[in-house]
């Protein structure tokens, strides 16, 4: 049995080796062209060979975004960085523009991915793509998953997509003008304000300046603020739909989000395969730690409603932030831990490895690494030296219970 492709974002190059390390197939990114992360680091041109050298070595698999919606003075220099691109050997582009679609077809043999901004949400669409040339559909978030099994069953011979973990988009498919209008900043181009998520007031046309809240508590209303999807309890549903890859939103968020959502992807996916699966609640527990909003199922089982929008508040919630990550092994148990946040000795901390159950500890006694000296806290951006009885590697990180929820 072909085994389905875990697809995770990195919006940098250390959340790329991030990623792999805690068990993604594939990643994608952007360069600093034609994508819709504009506010993400992204990969100039060195740091995209050195990201496709990466995953190749790796044995994994590396897509790059082209999915704008572009005007005419964008189309000037996308030939060239097309043909850069088919250069470095990559695994596919992901495009949601017609006229884009066609420049990569003329200038190279790169595989197409169809983004979800094109908003394919049934068969006749996807058969279009598969014959217009298309290797892989990204579905639309609106589809449900029998949807997918009818698109799949109409469709067999074309690769599908679909979202399994992030934020919502209250615009179908992220089509949305909303952000322009208001900011200026194109969210068809990648630079999305999100004021989905902001507090809105009532104004009466013939009372002009008088502002009426939209209230639903004392915190106020935000009335077009979805929530997170998490699917991670009905996984094996998604898998037997006919999917061929399973891709987590965002490119936006730190390492600790990266590397967690995809260990746990990782776990219930390989769960699956082995014959016995079952849900685990540690999984979604873990999920509970990453910042996130409320999570809902999005569109997979039914049309979402009032209970599927954050109408009390647009911020993020978690029960741990990351405070250190392991940079070197130096021998002999001792080992270079990168500081994230603050961290003092004796705060009880998790060790998160890319396999196994967070390991609980009482964080050590440490050195600050530039002069040797022995420190009670550590502050963000330096680092330090320890000493564990437990073996670590590069790429672990140490997480720690925030003292409120937030």
């Amino acid at each position: 049995m072909k085994k389905i492709e875990l697809l995770s974002p990195a919006g940098n190059y250390e959340k790329l080796e991030m990623v792999y390390n805690y068990g993604a197939d594939a990643a994608y990114i952007g360069g600093k062209l034609f994508n819709l992360r504009a506010f993400a680091d992204n990969f100039n041109d060195d740091e995209l060979e050195k990201a496709v050298d990466l995953a190749h070595k790796l044995n994994k698999k590396i897509y790059i975004t082209l999915n704008v919606i572009p005007h005419n003075e964008d189309l000037k220099i996308m030939p060239d960085y097309i043909k850069y691109l088919d250069s470095l050997n990559i695994d596919g582009v992901i495009v949601a523009d017609m006229g884009v679609f066609q420049i990569v077809k003329e200038n190279s043999d790169i595989p197409i991915n169809i983004s979800t901004q094109a908003s394919n949400t049934n068969w006749a669409s996807v058969k279009m793509w598969k014959e217009l040339g298309a290797k892989r559909v990204i579905l639309a978030r609106e589809v449900s998953i029998d949807e997918i099994k009818q698109i799949k069953d109409k469709v067999p011979d074309i690769e599908l997509e679909a979202f399994v973990h992030g934020a919502m988009c209250m615009s179908i498919s992220g089509r949305c003008l909303l952000s322009n209008y208001l900011t200026g900043r194109d969210a068809n181009r990648g630079a999305c304000a999100q004021p989905c998520r902001w507090k809105y007031y009532l104004m009466e046309e013939t009372r002009p300046g008088e502002y009426m809240p939209i209230t639903e508590d004392e915190n106020g209303t935000y009335i077009m603020n979805s929530k997170d999807l998490c699917t991670i309890e009905f996984l094996d549903k998604m898998i037997e739909s006919g999917l061929d890859s399973l891709k987590i939103e965002g490119r936006m968020k730190g390492i600790y989000y990266a590397a967690t959502t995809t260990k746990i992807y990782r776990q219930a996916i390989d769960k699956y395969y082995s014959g016995n699966w079952n849900f685990e609640q540690k999984w979604l527990d873990d999920l509970m730690t990453i910042s996130h909003r409320n999570y809902t199922s999005g569109f997979y089982f039914k049309k979402p409603g009032t209970k599927d929008h954050n109408y009390d508040s647009s911020s993020y919630k978690h029960t741990h932030k990351l405070v250190g990550k392991v940079i070197k092994d130096l021998g002999n148990d001792h080992y270079l831990i990168e500081i994230r946040n603050k961290l003092s000795v004796g705060d009880q901390v998790d060790i998160i490895k890319p396999l196994g159950d967070p390991i609980p500890i009482k964080f050590p006694k440490m050195q600050d690494n530039k002069n040797g000296e022995n420190i009670d806290t550590a502050n963000p951006n330096t680092i330090a030296k320890i000493k564990s009885d437990i073996k670590l590697y590069e790429k672990d990180i140490i997480r720690k219970k925030i003292k409120k929820v937030q």
